[in-house]
């Protein structure tokens, strides 16, 4: 399976049947206006068959930035049908307030070649509940948020690493050169035994290490 990230929480995800989008985000030269630089490229070219939203914040829900008239599953929750198979969306929240200060957030779990994917979108519950981690069960390839504010920071991201236990792991939506805000991923990266970090934003999984303990895999920024 190929892997593209373009920045924040944005992904592509792919086989020689399918590709999976995940929170494109949309035209964010606004917020130079609030005092806040996002200078990630945008989105150009990229078509796929399936199209996952996790909530409907503008750098998470650019579904124009996709092509390919893909079936949108977007803000929801249950288990759905889609033209990769079953998808698991389990319900959260974007905050420590039961959503009443960011609202609500989808976790997404899927299969494809045989990886059961997890993108974690802007969690930033104080914890994963344990009905949470059931719904999700086992987890290759974990995408989860890593830089803090309105989402889970370092501590609470190596939490949920811990207690799905999967494969990899790809830290997303955290401070690089290409924005002026939310925190690193050092300090989570420190507080994992194994770390890859690789020089593009695209990787094929096949390619990467498999150890004794959760690898995280950093893509360089696009």
């Amino acid at each position: 399976m190929q892997v593209e990230w373009y920045g924040q929480s944005a992904f592509r995800l792919s086989t020689s049947e399918a590709t999976v989008a995940i929170d494109p985000f949309a035209d964010l030269s606004g917020l130079t206006g609030r005092g806040m630089r996002f200078d990630y490229p945008a989105i150009e070219g990229l078509e796929a068959q399936l199209l996952l939203v996790t909530h409907e914040h503008p750098d998470h829900n650019g579904v124009e930035a996709v092509g390919g008239d893909p079936v949108i599953l977007r803000s929801t929750a249950g288990r759905l049908e889609s033209p990769i198979g079953e998808v698991t969306a389990v319900s959260s929240e974007h905050d420590e307030s039961a959503g009443t200060e960011r609202g609500p957030n989808t976790i997404f779990v899927f299969e494809l070649e045989d990886l059961r994917v997890c993108h974690f979108g802007d969690f930033g519950q104080r914890a994963l509940r344990d009905e949470q981690a059931e719904a999700i069960g086992r987890v290759d390839l974990l995408l989860v948020p890593v830089g803090g504010g309105p989402t889970v920071g370092a501590q609470q991201a190596a939490a949920i690493v811990d207690r799905l236990s999967p494969r990899w792991v790809v830290p997303m939506h955290y401070r690089t050169p290409r924005i002026s805000f939310l925190e690193t991923a050092d300090a989570f990266l420190g507080l994992l035994a194994h770390v890859k970090h690789l020089p593009g934003a695209v990787f094929d999984t096949a390619a990467l290490p498999v150890e004794d303990a959760p690898v995280a895999v950093v893509p360089a920024a696009p």
